[in-house]
């Protein structure tokens, strides 16, 4: 028996040209697939085509719950796919582990060559040569025999300091040296290489500084030309001394044709390129003939010279050759170009524009090296570099931060304003929003990715082709189940594909697209762009300036406050849009990396909302929690993703080291943190730890993470009164709370990191009555009646705000015991309860003109990023869960 479902291009048509081949991931229903073995791909007109999966999640029956899946390079995709399982029976015991691959008779192949110096992949275009340690990355990529490049490594420059006006600084050159190889995946069909090292201070040897830890992946697939390359670095540095000065991959291309036959290739703005010769033959006073001049401009081998017009072959030597080339990017907004024929010889401009795509390209006639930088004017400042590309040794150095911006300060961005008591940091919060508190705002242990492309080319390919490579390499095209399949799963909760089939659904999904449009319009418009800002959102909006709030404490950076992920990942499946897709995209790349520690005491943890990504003392679970990076590592298959989730897995530890509730915990005076009995909120922190155990459970099978998951929920069950508890004493050795705690202690902000969908989920995927009834107690009673609450426990709930976030709780209630009156309550609730998005004028735009503010800007009277997310998050929730009650 088999099954099948149609997959579809994000961006609605297949990719231009040739693919570069394409991951992504895919859920199936509940029982239904036992391994990726039983799963098939075929084209629209049905015919197989070479495909390989594997695991990334199982249900708790063991049957594949979501599949990794990838497809090889091909001259002709398809407009779209199916893919096809076999529902059968699951294998027998002692049965040959599944495999995953499904081959077309005479399909492309991966392979990979180990020794016990290195790895050689063959992708049947291209060939790649990785050395086990060493200072290189790869030490050749081959192209029909031909090396292209070689000795690829990371660099980095680092300054010692930033004179305000006068003064000197210096800098030291570092080279990342690669300490550890891994094979993650060996084909057919996909191979993945992971590679980890740290950048090590030149000419010094063992003795120098180490320092930047580093992970690149390289990603071949079968026929492929090119190689996806993604680089995640952690900083680890001294904020006040250490001045990161340039960060790039640099490359050696070996050329071997005369000047004149070497062709520069760089992008500029809007499928715009720098198309020119090393040694440029056209525009001379004399002419070297038309065959000549069109050869040279189409990229390819110029005749004889000796067939040329002698007055030209005979002056070549004369005409200057052009090594050095540079593209710098340093805001969103504009970029130059500039070369010049050697070192110490003046530049000579070329040109200039407004954004980069980020792509260059060195080849003569037999071919040469093309790399694409994904996001790279909004990761600004960026740079290409040309350099040699009349001699023997070129090298092409990628950028990912200029050595030509300022270095970049992360020092913190005040003095602390006398704020040494929590006392006196508490009185800061109520001015500021900002929750201070000394060596707190510290960088050490962020991280940034950037994803690269590299092309290896067999000649210099026509303006056409590169401009196409340029944009593959921009915005990659990806393969997406549709949002009706995605549904029917049952995976992430509660939500439906969008529906305006009545007024008043057209009119909630109306307020819903309005809401992303102004988002997507304020990161141009605000220019959140920037190495550590692109992907996030700013919080909250100052009116009398008509500027966000990106100086006032708290209020700037929203660093996933209130779940804007979640608001941004929920409207992507039930759209299936490719613009809300790339931001979802960028905010999970920017709030899993930039917002979240990666080593030290804070590893695991993240930083709230401030001035500064990592300003805040408030380092919780409630911002680094899978529940927002999930959707992304199954969606794509992502393994820096992946990387992120197996960090996560003992964040439990850091209740140890430090307590979230430490300055306004009211039994601050005897509470020490004690493995055996650790404060635990039943809120934003269990909420973080359940998402963080049952993406473990489901992604790696993992007995921990499973009995912790699953012993807290039966304890949060046990309690007198469950979730209103408000936080329970865990015990870190058994992975269990105690459940003798008798308390009530309610927070408005409880729910609204990730809890609600968490808990959907797990009441359906775990068969545990005491814990359902403590949600749906929770659920029923947080927007309930005080005399409702007296009744059940006693006495009414204090701190119940959010309304209209809230109103989903009674939703889900009311879906669940099927009562009409708490359904009526809770769409009640949404149109009354919310504080700033309850009334049609909240859906208007305002446009603030010059000189009142910089440039145009769109004002929308009444929104923050708070109100959106969990705006946008009842109504989707609202509408799956009683949308029929809708009047």
């Amino acid at each position: 028996m088999t099954d099948s479902t149609l997959i579809r291009w994000i961006d609605g048509e297949a990719p231009a040209g040739t693919s570069s081949g394409t991951t992504w991931g895919m859920p199936f229903p509940r029982g239904t697939v036992h391994g990726p073995d039983a799963l098939t791909v075929t084209d629209a007109g049905g015919a197989r085509v070479p495909s390989q999966a594997w695991p990334l999640a199982t249900w708790p029956d063991g049957s594949l719950k979501w599949a990794g899946i990838a497809l090889p390079a091909t001259d002709s995709p398809a407009a779209s796919y199916q893919v096809r399982h076999d529902t059968g029976a699951a294998p027998s015991e002692g049965d040959a582990p599944p495999s995953g691959v499904q081959e077309a008779p005479g399909g492309p192949r991966v392979s990979v060559a180990e020794s016990p110096d290195a790895l050689t992949v063959d992708t049947g275009a291209l060939q790649m040569v990785i050395s086990r340690s060493g200072s290189t990355l790869f030490s050749s990529l081959t192209r029909d025999g031909r090396t292209v490049a070689r000795d690829a490594r990371l660099v980095s420059l680092l300054q010692d300091g930033i004179p305000e006006e006068a003064g000197t600084a210096s800098r030291q050159q570092f080279t990342g040296e690669v300490t550890a190889v891994e094979l993650e995946q060996d084909g057919p069909v996909r191979a993945v290489v992971r590679l980890e090292g740290r950048h090590r201070q030149d000419n010094t040897g063992s003795a120098g500084r180490s320092w930047l830890p580093f992970v690149v992946r390289f990603y071949f697939y079968a026929n492929a030309r090119s190689v996806r390359m993604v680089h995640s670095f952690i900083w680890d540095g001294e904020a006040d001394r250490d001045f990161l000065a340039g960060l790039g991959v640099r490359f050696n291309v070996a050329l071997e044709g005369e000047p004149h036959n070497r062709h520069v290739r760089i992008a500029g703005a809007d499928g715009g390129f720098l198309t020119e010769a090393v040694r440029g033959l056209t525009g001379l006073r004399r002419d070297p003939g038309a065959d000549v001049r069109a050869a040279q401009i189409g990229g390819r081998a110029t005749p004889a010279p000796d067939t040329w017009n002698p007055e030209v072959s005979e002056r070549l030597h004369l005409i200057p050759s052009w090594g050095d080339y540079t593209l710098t990017q340093l805001s969103a907004d504009g970029f130059e170009l500039r070369k010049r024929t050697a070192p110490g010889h003046g530049w000579v401009g070329i040109s200039g524009g407004t954004r980069s795509v980020g792509f260059c390209s060195l080849s003569d006639t037999r071919g040469g090296l093309g790399i694409g930088i994904k996001d790279f004017w909004q990761s600004h400042p960026g740079q290409l570099d040309i350099r040699g590309a009349a001699g023997a040794d070129a090298t092409v150095t990628t950028w990912l931060y200029s050595p030509e911006a300022q270095p970049m300060d992360l020092r913190f961005y005040h003095d602390g304003l006398g704020q040494d008591t929590f006392e006196e940091q508490l009185e800061g919060l109520e001015i500021t929003y900002e929750d201070y508190e000394p060596g707190f705002g510290n960088p050490t242990g962020i991280a940034r990715t950037h994803e690269l492309t590299l092309f290896a080319y067999d000649a210099t390919p026509s303006t056409e082709s590169l401009a196409a490579d340029a944009a593959a390499a921009s915005s990659p095209a990806l393969l997406q189940a549709t949002p009706e399949y995605l549904h029917s799963v049952g995976v992430f909760g509660d939500w439906d594909p969008v529906d305006r089939g009545t007024p008043a659904r057209a009119r909630l999904e109306n307020h819903l697209d309005f809401l992303f449009d102004f988002y997507a319009g304020q990161v141009e418009q605000r220019r959140w762009y920037g190495f550590w800002n692109f992907g996030d959102v700013m919080h909250t909006y100052d009116f009398d300036r008509h500027v966000w709030r990106y100086d006032v404490g708290g209020y700037a950076w929203d660093n996933s406050e209130l779940s804007p992920d979640l608001w941004l990942w929920y409207s992507y499946l039930r759209s299936g849009r490719a613009d809300i897709f790339r931001f979802a995209e960028a905010m999970t790349r920017h709030t899993g990396e930039v917002d979240v520690y990666h080593l030290g005491p804070w590893k695991g943890l993240g930083s709230r909302h401030n001035v500064q990504h990592w300003g805040c003392s408030a380092k919780q679970l409630r911002i680094s929690t899978p529940a927002y990076r999930r959707f992304y590592y199954y969606l794509t298959a992502d393994e820096r993703t992946g990387d992120l989730l197996t960090e996560l897995v003992d964040s439990d530890q850091n209740f140890l080291g430090l307590d979230p509730v430490r300055k306004v915990r009211p039994d601050a005076d005897t509470y020490r943190p004690n493995r055996g009995a650790l404060g635990v909120g039943l809120g934003t922190d269990w909420g973080s730890l359940a998402a963080t155990w049952l993406t473990d459970w489901e992604r790696t099978g993992n007995p921990r993470s499973r009995d912790r998951l699953l012993g807290t929920m039966a304890d949060i069950g046990a309690l007198k009164y469950g979730f209103l508890t408000g936080e329970a004493l865990y015990d870190l050795d058994k992975g269990r709370f105690d459940t003798g705690r008798e308390m009530i202690s309610v927070s408005h902000l409880s729910a609204v990191f990730g809890l609600v969908e968490i808990c959907s989920e797990l009441v359906d995927l775990v068969d545990d009555p005491e814990f359902e009834r403590a949600w749906l107690q929770y659920c029923r009673l947080f927007l309930g009646t005080k005399e409702e609450q007296v009744a059940e426990v006693g006495e009414p709930l204090a701190g119940i705000y959010l309304t209209q976030a809230h109103s989903r709780l009674s939703a889900y209630a009311a879906a669940r015991l099927q009562d009409r009156d708490l359904a009526a309550r809770a769409w009640e609730s949404f149109s009354e309860g919310g504080e700033h998005l309850n009334h049609e004028s909240a859906f208007t735009l305002r446009t603030i003109e010059p000189p009142h503010v910089l440039l145009p800007v769109d004002e929308a009277p009444t929104v923050s990023t708070n109100d959106t997310a969990q705006f946008g998050l009842a109504v989707i929730q609202n509408l799956a869960l009683i949308g029929g009650h809708l009047r």
